[in-house]
This record gives structure tokens, sequence and C-alpha cells, in this order.
């Protein structure tokens, strides 16, 4: 098949057929398009073009009486052809800067973030943070319960707390724990927990040949998992999901995406297959069967999300074929290229 039409008038009928659909959820007609040509084309001649495209794979008709309407083909290269063509209206900056400007961290953005795309896209809203994104070091509490025995408490800026009961082979005095915690709270607050954990260690090999007793008791908790978390699971965000119920006829395989969605690692799974870290501009993916059979006539469109050169997780919108393409391509753009430049300004 081809890349896209021979000719302008083929691609112009195109582009109209595309518009029409999404506009309207209904299959497009000669008549429609001929009443709406401002060349005066007549009805026979757009279903001669509208033939070929039919023959090129560009356009399918639902049933024999009906109108055409536009394949994944289509679609993709309909977008091809708008990108980049089109800025965000002020309404919609507005609101989107409302949302976000005042965020704290990257995890409250990502949280916001997935909220806003749904309600600029009428889609449903998906942001996955990097393992590691909000899971900065607070501060950390040891309590000795028992000889050989601690509880070890470690409070991460997003406000989750990971506890463990601890047996360690030295007993250690809640003097001892004190100087531990004020040791890592002091030299690390602010840090990620697994660079905490890199930084101990490279502490511990420096410091091996004048080792104290504030170090011998960091090592003796460190070994025995006191900072160990789940650093390596993702925060996954999805808003807007009640968007696709009215834009799906198949209310069982609706049920079966919902239940998709619901399962965070399966959401994780569709964005690393399709958006690459190494991307500069917003990528539209038209048809996601090929990752899950569930998602078919499903649009992803998504971006990385940067702070400086760091990929710190990705955005995206997920919505029907019909979808205001040139709108939702627009918001992800902006809304990425605005995450990098507030958190960079707080850096």
């Amino acid at each position: 098949m081809q890349d896209g039409p021979a000719g302008q008038r083929e691609r112009e009928i195109l582009t109209a057929i595309v518009e029409t659909y999404i506009s309207t959820g209904e299959p497009v007609g000669s008549r429609t398009l001929a009443r709406s040509s401002k060349e005066a084309i007549s009805p026979a001649t757009i279903r001669n073009v509208m033939a070929d495209l039919a023959d090129a794979g560009f356009l399918e008709q639902p049933h024999t009486s009906a109108g055409r309407i536009p394949t994944p083909a289509a679609y993709r290269y309909y977008v091809e052809q708008i990108t980049g063509k089109a800025e965000l209206s002020d309404a919609d900056q507005g609101l989107i800067q409302e949302a976000l400007l005042d965020t704290s961290d990257a995890e409250e953005f990502m949280a916001r973030t997935s909220h806003v795309l749904s309600l600029v896209s009428s889609g449903v809203g998906v942001t996955v943070a990097s393992p590691g994104q909000g899971n900065a070091l607070e501060h950390v509490y040891f309590s000795r319960l028992a000889a050989n025995k601690v509880l070890a408490v470690v409070v991460a800026r997003s406000g989750l707390v990971h506890d463990r009961v601890l047996r360690v082979e030295r007993d250690l005095s809640q003097l001892d724990l004190d100087t531990a915690a004020n040791f890592i709270n002091e030299s690390y607050r602010g840090f990620t927990i697994e660079r905490v954990r890199s930084e101990i260690e490279r502490r511990l090999e420096q410091d091996r040949s004048e080792y104290d007793r504030l170090m011998q008791s960091v090592e003796e908790l460190y070994r025995k998992g006191a900072l160990a978390t789940d650093g390596n699971v993702q925060n996954v965000y999805i808003e807007g999901v009640g968007n696709l119920i009215g834009s799906e006829e198949d209310r069982e395989r609706l049920r079966e995406l919902l239940r998709t969605l619901e399962e965070k690692r399966k959401v994780v799974e569709l964005l690393s297959a399709y958006l690459d870290v190494r991307q500069e501009a917003v990528r539209v993916v038209i048809g996601l069967q090929d990752t899950m059979p569930q998602m078919r006539n499903l649009v992803l469109i998504g971006a990385p999300a940067r702070v400086g050169n760091e990929v710190v997780g990705s955005l995206a919108v997920i919505g029907p074929t019909r979808m205001d393409y040139q709108h939702t391509i627009t918001a992800v753009s902006y809304i990425a290229k605005l995450f990098d430049k507030i958190l960079n300004e707080k850096e």
C-alpha cells in the first residue's frame, strides 16, 4: 500500500473525510463532501476518488448503502499532515498552567498531569513515573526494640512510609541508632533511596581504612536492609476512563479495556512498547492491538517526560481513533515542555 494518496485532489478529499468523520461519527458520503467542497466538485467525481482511496486501503464501507469511514492507514496519513501545525488555545494553556504551575515535585506533577490530559483531550490521561521518582528521602528513624532487634522507618517526600524490623548481628544502643539516623538525614535528605544506597556503599568503601563507630553502625543497619524499599515500582496515574464509555459500542470489550487499565503493570508495558526515551517529539500510535488485542480501535498519543536530559517518566492520552488529533497532540507536546520547564526551575 502507498504511503499516502498520489494526487492533490485525493489528499484533500481524504483529509476532508477524516475530519468530517471525526466531527460527526457518521460514515461520510459523496454528497456530504460535495456540499462542503469549495471547488464545486461533483458527487460523481468524489465517488470515483473515494473508490480509489478504498482500493488503496484508506477507506472502508461499513454497510453496502453507507458512506465511507477512514481506516487506520487514513488516520496515520492524516496525523503526518497536521503534526506541528497548531498551537494550544489560550484557554487550554490557562487551564493547564493553573493546574500544574504550583506543583512541588515530579510525582505530584505526574498525578495532576493525568487529570489535565483527560480534561483537554476527552480521552484517558495516563502518566508513568520512572522507578525512583517521588522516592526522595525525607528522613529515617531507627528504634531499638530489643537486643539485636531494630525498627527502621524510612519516610519518602511523597509521603510513603516504609518500615521493617531488622535483626542485627551487633547489638546497637539507641544512641548508636540516633547517631546513624542523624548522619543519613543530614547527608542524604532529598536524594532518591536508590542514590542514598549507592552513596553509602561508596562511603563505606572510602572510609574503610578509618573505620569509626558511626560507620560501623551505618554498615550494620544498611547491610540488614534498613534502606530497602520497593524502589523499582513505577507509579502509574490514570484519569478519565469514563470518557471512553460514550465512544465505544462494544460494551463487553469496553469492560475488558477497563480491566486492562486497572492493571497498572499492563499500562507500563503499553507505554514502554511505544514510547522511546530518545524521541524528541510526540508520538502517535494508531491501533494498539499488536501489543494488546483489547486496545483495538484505540490510539495512544504520548511523549517522554524530561527534566533536562533525564527522562523521569512518560505521559500519554489513550482515546478512540475518532479523536481530535491536532488538539491532543498539541496538548501533550505543551505539557511535556511545561514539565521540563517547571521541574528544572525547582532544581
